[in-house]
């Protein structure tokens, strides 16, 4: 029963990795519905002065945001693999006191015992910060590209002679013609290629 409480501390290192995978891939461009999934979109007129940016997908397609995911991958299996590793060892420890408890007395018992509950709880608790801190970082991470991304979008709107800029993020479909997504994202990965990073950890709660 202890080992399996222990089980569920890596298992949220595990569940960020896949939810941070599922994530990146969820949000998609109109024109970037799968083959066979519908038919091909009709586009009317382009509206004039109204312009689309898609910034989920800016993000996840351009060269700085795949090497921001690659990053975050790789600091994911670091802390996944700490933990792992914690958690292994005090499985074995706790199986061999299950072993021999039937020849403890109640005190030693107590005095065995009580020091693998606390190093349970201490696990549980280092995998719940290594997740506040990953999710931290990739918000840290997201920010620093978005303030590259600002300036773009602001003379790519100038350019455009657009009048209002809509959220590709928020809208169901929109003509081509009027995503300026593929000129930012143009621009950035000629401004911004790479990015590094390390773990951060996150200011305390009040």
């Amino acid at each position: 029963m202890t080992s399996k409480l222990i089980g569920g501390a890596a298992a949220l290192l595990m569940l960020s990795a896949v939810q941070a995978s599922a994530q990146t891939s969820a949000h998609k461009t109109p024109a970037a519905a799968a083959p066979g999934a519908a038919p091909q979109i009709t586009y009317g007129a382009p509206i004039t002065g109204v312009c689309v940016f898609y910034g989920d997908a800016a993000l996840r397609e351009s060269t700085v945001g795949k090497a921001a995911d690659t990053r975050l991958a790789q600091l994911r299996a670091q802390a996944s693999a700490e933990v792992s590793g914690e958690q292994t060892a005090l499985e074995a420890d706790i199986k061999a006191f299950q072993d021999k408890r039937a020849s403890l007395t109640q005190d030693q018992i107590q005095a065995q015992g009580q020091p693998l509950v606390e190093r349970r709880e201490a696990l549980s608790q280092k995998a719940q910060q290594r997740e506040r801190e990953l999710e931290y970082t990739a918000q840290h991470a997201r920010a620093r590209i978005a303030q590259a991304v600002n300036p773009l979008v602001r003379a790519v709107f100038e350019e455009r002679h657009c009048s209002i800029l809509l959220s590709g993020d928020a809208v169901m479909a929109t003509n081509p013609a009027m995503d300026i997504t593929p000129a930012v994202l143009t621009r950035l990965n000629a401004t911004m290629s790479t990015i590094t990073f390390d773990r951060e950890t996150p200011p305390a709660q009040q």
